[in-house]
């Protein structure tokens, strides 16, 4: 599998998974396959590009979107012919760029392939603390920890006391914002669709209480059970119905953060909103959150998830499919929920 190039550069196969043809839908494994094609491993004379081999890929809702076309400039759709694109934790196989040097551990975007040349690596995070998972940093100590917490602690502004309620509590997000709630002296209640789910949530993350929305036939009274007094800061996942349900038992001066709508992701026509008057009734606060504006903070980040880690304050739960050809089955699973915890896939150890 490996041959010399003319330029002195190896050649090697290079597993990828593609996307066949944009999505309708919920994505099904047959919208992408697994090919194989070659790459240099040496960067050409010159170039600031890196060549990165890919050890821990991560599969994020987010990325939905960019399977169905689209202009959004946020969301570009992918190519379809070439590998999906996705955020993951790397080893440089060898460098151009002065930043960078042969062995050193990165996170960041990268492709769905075993070997990527990155031609922007200023866009990727060193890793220096390696006494943690790697995989810890395509979730937890990456994309999906900064977002909560800069998505709590910024646009929830919480304070201690305060009832807080998580929609889709057991992924990537979710998990993390409840622990942190917890830290912060909050009540916190989570939803999820399976009962493991439910006992994962109170029994390993410390949540309150927890409940299935998939047993509730009435997302209004199961809130208000969970809530006599209303919730004052809900995260939000999810969307739609739950959404909905949620806009009914807010407290005055509640506030939303909206970081995900999975439920809406693959409906033609989205659900619609029937509570909504109550924003301004009960002078709801609704924002979204974007992790871009929470890099600046990484380092400050870092520092406080990492000692909440090794003094035992956070715990985090991973799901990780083994290999490259099993990504596909990995992804559509997402959308049904049969993860459990952060989905994560090896492509190959360090």
């Amino acid at each position: 599998s490996r041959a010399k190039m003319a330029g002195g550069g190896e050649t090697v196969r290079n597993k990828q998974v593609v996307l066949k043809n944009y999505v309708e839908g919920f994505p099904k494994e047959t919208d992408m396959e697994v090919k194989t094609s070659s790459i240099s491993l040496k960067v050409e004379e010159g170039s600031n590009a890196v060549v990165v081999k890919n050890l821990y890929l991560s599969y994020d809702p987010y990325m939905r979107m960019r399977m169905t076309f689209n202009e959004d400039p946020a969301y570009p759709s992918y190519i379809i012919g070439s590998p999906l694109q996705g955020l993951g934790v790397a080893k440089v196989v060898d460098s151009g760029h002065p930043a960078y040097k042969k062995g050193d551990l990165v996170w960041g975007i990268t492709r769905w392939e075993e070997y990527t040349l990155l031609n922007n690596p200023q866009v990727l995070f060193k890793i220096h603390h390696t006494d943690v998972p790697l995989s810890y940093y395509t979730g937890i100590l990456g994309m999906p920890g900064i977002t909560a917490w800069g998505g709590f602690h910024q646009v929830c502004a919480p304070k201690k006391g305060e009832y807080v309620y998580i929609s889709a509590a057991s992924g990537a997000v979710g998990q993390l914002v409840g622990q942190f709630a917890k830290l912060m002296g909050c009540y916190v209640v989570g939803s999820t669709g399976t009962k493991e789910k439910v006992e994962l949530l109170k029994n390993k993350l410390g949540f309150d209480d927890a409940f299935n929305y998939k047993e509730e036939h009435d997302l209004v009274a199961a809130l208000k059970r969970c809530f006599p007094e209303g919730i004052d800061i809900y995260f939000e996942n999810v969307g739609g119905k739950m959404l909905d349900a949620v806009l009914a038992n807010m407290r005055n001066r509640g506030r939303i953060g909206v970081c995900g709508i999975i439920s809406q992701y693959n409906l033609s026509q989205p659900d619609g909103i029937y509570n909504f008057a109550n924003v301004v009734y009960k002078q709801i606060r609704i924002e979204g959150i974007s992790v871009s504006n929470y890099f600046p903070q990484y380092s400050q980040f870092l520092e406080t998830v990492l000692r909440s880690i090794q003094e035992g304050k956070i715990v985090y739960v991973e799901d990780i499919a083994e290999g490259l050809e099993n990504a596909p089955s990995a992804l559509v699973g997402l959308f049904s929920g049969r993860n459990l915890g952060k989905q994560v896939v090896l492509v190959a150890q360090e």
